[in-house]
């Protein structure tokens, strides 16, 4: 997977406030609404918010990858934000999350979702990667790291 195809310069970003898991979550659904222009920012925070119901997706050592199929997106798009503090995600190892990778897809996308929803799992299942994503302190940076350890 190219992460680039999926990640821009404008999607990431460095030393966000965190504060909860449904203030991150509204302001990924912001984010991605600006950044689009057509994605409605209500319909993407509760599609995450519901499938957060099914079963967190803190993945463990800090990290968080809030997903979901929606109607109105275009292209598998994603997000990528290192949180000022970390923040509680009941993740299944309890560990605080302060590396989230958001990632929206179009609904027909299935298999296409689930490829990419497990390579970006398997980049940041990298000590390294998480270390140097966590030493960034610009969204340049951050951005640089991601794409480079793809």
């Amino acid at each position: 997977m190219n992460l680039a195809e999926v990640l821009s310069p404008k999607r990431t970003r460095c030393n966000i406030p965190g504060l909860s898991k449904k203030r991150v979550l509204e302001s990924i659904s912001d984010l991605l609404a600006e950044d689009t222009g057509y994605i409605d920012a209500d319909e993407l925070y509760h599609g995450l918010l519901n499938r957060e119901r099914l079963g967190s997706t803190g993945i463990g050592s800090g990290i968080a990858i809030p997903h979901c199929r929606l109607a109105g997106c275009k292209k598998i798009t994603g997000l990528l934000l290192k949180l000022e503090t970390p923040v509680d995600f009941e993740a299944n190892d309890d560990a605080e999350v302060d590396i989230i990778f958001a990632l929206i897809v179009p609904d027909e996308q299935n298999d296409e979702h689930l490829q990419v929803l497990s390579s970006i799992a398997e980049l940041l299942q990298s000590e390294e990667v998480r270390h140097q994503l966590r030493c960034c302190t610009s969204n340049d940076a951050l951005y640089q790291t991601a794409i480079s350890n793809c």
